[in-house]
């Protein structure tokens, strides 16, 4: 591990000017280190040809996690003796076993395995994969529905001679409360599926409301309100309505 050893550096010094963290120093403010690869190429040359790594020092368990992390890979480690703490606490995430586990491995992970079975940790991705998509579904469906409620009471509103919306204050209460969140809660908790696997991961930088989402809620809020406003404005040439002739006559 000689070859791509551990620098530290401070991330104060980076950020600012060295006068700007002593100064910070004598105020009796922390610094906090940053750990990288100093000889990134050649890790990076050979990391990809390293399979097992037997008996090693916990210092060449930290510099495989740095180096991978410096190269952009998102890094999961898993871990039961003290000597991993230091790399489950740098990785992305960590997993610590809960039954051989010590309580410095516990400590340092971000997930503990109760059973001390490496296929939970498949299951951990495949229910991670299926809550963020659930959320995008809750998401997807309860802003559509919202962006219609909102159009329809504007919209009816404006054109009412007394300014009065269609939708009243306990209507809207009603759909968002009642109908809009079973509905969504719905959409939320469906099961699991093997097919979540077979797709790749998303990006750390993969926002939850994406574009696609975006352009969806808008098409459906779009698309709903215009049909809520044929049936406000024009319902009665295709709608039969007994009170209106009732009191007509």
């Amino acid at each position: 591990m000689d070859q791509y050893s551990i620098a530290e550096i401070d991330d104060a010094v980076i950020e600012r000017s060295r006068q700007e963290a002593v100064r910070q120093l004598k105020e009796g403010a922390s610094l906090k280190k940053k750990y990288f690869v100093k000889n990134l190429e050649w890790f990076e040359k050979n990391i990809m040809r390293l399979k097992v790594m037997a008996r090693s020092q916990p210092m060449d368990k930290f510099t495989m996690v740095t180096g991978l992390m410096q190269l952009g890979n998102i890094v999961a480690v898993t871990g039961d003796g003290a000597n991993d703490a230091s790399a489950l606490s740098k990785s992305h995430v960590g997993f610590a076993m809960g039954i051989a586990g010590t309580q410095a491995a516990k400590e340092a992970s971000d997930i503990i395995i109760l059973d001390d079975n490496f296929a939970s940790i498949v299951k951990a991705v495949l229910w991670g994969r299926n809550i963020f998509d659930g959320v995008r579904k809750f998401l997807t469906f309860q802003l559509s529905v919202n962006v219609v409620a909102v159009l329809t009471t504007l919209i009816s509103a404006a054109f009412d001679e007394s300014n009065q919306s269609t939708l009243t204050a306990v209507q809207l209460l009603w759909v968002n409360m009642i109908m809009d969140s079973l509905g969504a809660l719905a959409l939320a908790t469906d099961a699991p599926t093997d097919k979540l696997l077979m797709r790749k991961p998303y990006s750390r930088q993969e926002r939850i409301i994406n574009k696609r989402i975006t352009v969806n809620v808008l098409i459906m809020g779009t698309v709903q309100t215009m049909v809520m406003c044929v049936f406000l404005y024009a319902g009665h040439l295709f709608i039969p309505c007994e009170y209106d002739s009732k009191h007509s006559d």
